[in-house]
């Protein structure tokens, strides 16, 4: 061992304890759903992206037992060699057909998607132009294209036009952004970007990992949501949230894209074939939220109950109608506190902090589920409210 590098490490790390911020992993003892069993008790979890309660869901469970008995457990190869089953081809137009879109492929897990995404599309001629509170992986997948790269203020428009006016000189432009931002549950205004994109030429690519499967009325997706489906060049997302929380990532758009990566994509071309479990039940979900809009609708009411009542309480959060809900408390130390008393009464949460969030916008990001009951919201809503005042957050 480095004596040099551990040494530094040390120190590096006993700041970060020194200042409450050191991240502590909890132990789940439990299936993933909306009760948990979390550092040894049972608890009610708001913390987890598991929007429409799949996770856990007996149709899940069956369809990814059901594939390992049919297909194996693994693959121990990448696609193009010898790691594509039928079931990976089924499961791509099977995206394809509930986004819209000519064609999917298969990634192990969304970071990657967009990781792989811009480097083989393009090069030094073009430009990206991305929302500044874009996810890590579209920042990172940037990073490794030649592309000029380019930044908007968080949802302006007028800015963004300003960057489509500032790069005409290039070859492609792209519009990259999130359409619901994971820390703020705030959503991406499609409607607008497609109106610019159109008046520039450009390409908008969209990440829609926090949407797929629960917004718009049949929960396609935020370019549903905002009435565009069909003017969206391409489309990132994963199945490991709402599409059932094991791991998988896809990007989705015209043949030509799709066939584009897979020639030079490197996460694709140089990582192991997704899981034929994972892909067996993803089918499943799929066509279940295809049959039916029943989970995304309980989870829309639950999302506006728990927004309305804890805002009753008195407390600062992030308006919209995302289950992503932050209540804000600005300071880092704080929200660890919070979180703490939270589990202490029997609910999972945890403290958003810097470089996760900006300094000064520490806060505790509460995650709504269809699995959810209202005596769980009910249950959260006491709890909030007990700490908050207890910690002087409210009155």
């Amino acid at each position: 061992m480095n004596n040099h590098l551990i040494q530094r490490l040390q120190s590096e790390l006993a700041e970060i304890q020194a200042a409450g911020l050191f991240k502590q992993e909890r132990i789940i003892a439990s299936e993933q759903s909306a009760h948990i069993i979390a550092n040894g008790k049972p608890v009610l979890n708001l913390c987890a992206n598991n929007y429409l309660g799949l996770s856990s869901h007996p149709k899940t469970i069956e369809a990814a037992h059901a594939a390992i008995e049919k297909r194996g457990y693994g693959l121990s190869s990448v696609r193009f060699i010898c790691g594509t089953q039928d079931i990976h081809k089924e499961l791509e137009a099977k995206i394809s057909q509930f986004l819209g879109t000519e064609d999917t492929i298969l990634y192990c897990a969304a970071f990657d998607a967009n990781g792989g995404l811009f480097e083989p599309l393009l090069n030094e001629q073009d430009a990206i132009i991305s929302d500044e509170l874009n996810h890590a992986s579209i920042i990172d997948g940037i990073r490794l294209c030649k592309a000029e790269r380019h930044r908007y203020k968080h949802n302006d428009m007028a800015e963004l036009e300003e960057r489509l006016i500032a790069t005409q000189h290039c070859r492609s432009r792209m519009i990259a952004t999130d359409s619901v931002f994971s820390m703020d549950g705030t959503i991406a205004q499609l409607d607008k970007i497609v109106a610019l994109a159109e008046k520039y030429d450009a390409i908008i690519m969209i990440d829609e990992c926090h949407s797929s499967g629960f917004m718009g009325k049949t929960g396609r997706g935020v370019h549903e949501h905002c009435n565009v489906m069909g003017k969206i060049d391409i489309i990132t997302g994963t199945l490991g949230k709402a599409l059932g929380g094991a791991n998988g990532g896809f990007t989705s758009g015209s043949k030509e894209v799709i066939d584009m990566l897979r020639q030079k994509s490197r996460p694709y071309l140089f990582s192991n074939t997704l899981a034929p479990s994972i892909v067996g039940a993803s089918i499943a979900i799929l066509d279940m939220l295809s049959e039916t809009t029943s989970l995304r609708d309980k989870l829309e009411e639950n999302t506006a109950y728990f927004r309305e009542k804890i805002t009753a309480a008195g407390f600062d959060i992030k308006p919209g109608i995302h289950p992503i809900v932050p209540i804000m408390l600005y300071d880092a130390v704080l929200a660890q506190k919070m979180a703490a008393r939270m589990l202490e009464e029997g609910i999972y949460v945890v403290g958003f902090f810097f470089p996760v969030v900006a300094k000064g916008n520490a806060r505790i990001r509460v995650q709504i589920s269809a699995g959810h009951e209202r005596e769980d919201l009910d249950q959260a809503i006491a709890a909030f409210t007990k700490v908050g005042k207890e910690l002087g957050v409210i009155k």
